[in-house]
This record gives structure tokens, C-alpha cells and sequence, in this order.
């Protein structure tokens, strides 16, 4: 599996280009990225901040594909509370946790609410994308609107149940994968 990365935009999210047809998270500047390397199948979404979707309508129009949001999340399209207002755009499927044929692949969607209400995780083979759930070392902010730091307690805890291991890509910074990351989570559960 080929993955291409570039952190867009002033926080450099990581858009993740999956064998040139699945578009993860692209953010603030990732259309030309997209144009440049990607033949897309579909869009999708961690979660709905702006710094991951921003390009999501021009590269939806423009490739006419559709667009993978939790249904949770879907509010974040249209609605920014951050003020920055990326272009607005509709998705074309609400997804729940549980496994989806987008494309040419087989995708397994977990949801982990904590840092957004619609948070999830996005397998691909043995690749785990984690949006701002998970980062090398660290979790998503809970402090934002609509994050719930009782809810990223529980995300926690279900992700420590998970019995395999797969490198996991993140929204912004380096790799780790499953197992690292087990090993660091249990200590957040006391700050949260």
C-alpha cells in the first residue's frame, strides 16, 4: 500500500493519500497535493475541524467523489466554531463505527468521541489513521467546543482493548502504532 503525506495549512495537518484513491483529512491547501498525486475514489473525515476538511468540497466537486463523515461529526460541515469558516460542504455518507467497501477497499471504522463527538479511527489494511485521537506520545485536546473529556476517558479504555497491532498515522506529527501507543494512553487516563 502506497500512503502519501503532507501537513497542510499553519497547523500542519497530515492529509494521507492512500494508492492514489483515498483522500484522509485533507486539509488547508491539500487540493493541489491531491490534483498532483491522487486519482480519488473517496473522501474521508477523522472529524469535522476545519484544519481536516477545509479542501474537502473543492476536491469532492472536482473529482466528483463522495465525501465519509461520522454522522456525529457532520454538524462541523456547516458549522464552524472556530470562526475560521471553511468552505461549507455536505457529506455524502454518515457513517457508525463498523466496516465499509469504499472504493476498492475494506475499511473498519471505530468511534472514539473525546476530542470531537464523531472522532473515529480509519483501518486500511495494516494502517490505522487516528485524526487527533491518538499522536505519537500525546491524545487530542479535550478543551475545545464539543469535546468531552469523559468520553476520551472511555475512547481510551476501548482502545487499550485492541488486540493487534498496526503503525498509526495520526493528524499531525510522526507515526507510532497501536501497541506504542497502549503503553503511554494509561497515564492520560489520570489527567482527564
Amino acid at each position: 500500500m502506497e500512503i502519501l503525506v503532507k501537513p497542510c495549512g499553519e497547523f500542519y495537518t497530515n492529509c494521507y493519500i492512500v494508492d492514489k484513491k483515498i483522500i484522509i483529512d485533507p486539509g488547508v491547501e491539500a487540493f493541489e497535493f491531491v490534483k498532483k498525486y491522487a486519482k480519488p475514489q473517496a473522501i474521508i473525515l477523522t472529524h469535522g475541524h476545519f484544519d481536516h476538511m477545509w479542501d474537502s468540497k473543492k476536491i469532492k466537486e472536482y473529482f466528483n467523489v463522495p465525501l465519509y463523515i461520522h454522522k456525529d461529526d457532520a454538524f462541523f460541515l456547516e458549522n464552524d466554531p472556530f470562526g475560521y469558516n471553511p468552505p461549507k460542504v455536505k457529506a455524502d455518507v454518515l457513517m457508525e463505527e463498523g466496516s465499509y467497501k469504499i472504493g476498492d477497499y475494506d475499511i473498519l471504522i471505530r468511534h472514539f468521541p473525546g476530542h470531537t463527538p464523531g472522532s473515529v479511527t480509519i483501518e486500511i489494511g495494516d494502517e490505522m489513521f487516528s485524526g487527533d485521537f491518538i499522536f505519537d506520545g500525546s491524545i487530542g485536546r479535550v478543551d475545545f467546543p464539543y469535546s468531552d473529556p469523559k468520553k476520551m476517558k472511555e475512547s481510551i479504555k476501548k482502545f487499550l482493548q485492541i488486540p493487534y497491532d498496526k503503525r498509526v498515522l495520526p493528524g499531525h506529527g510522526a507515526t507510532t502504532t497501536i501497541k506504542k501507543a497502549q503503553k503511554f494512553l494509561p497515564m492520560w487516563l489520570e489527567y482527564l
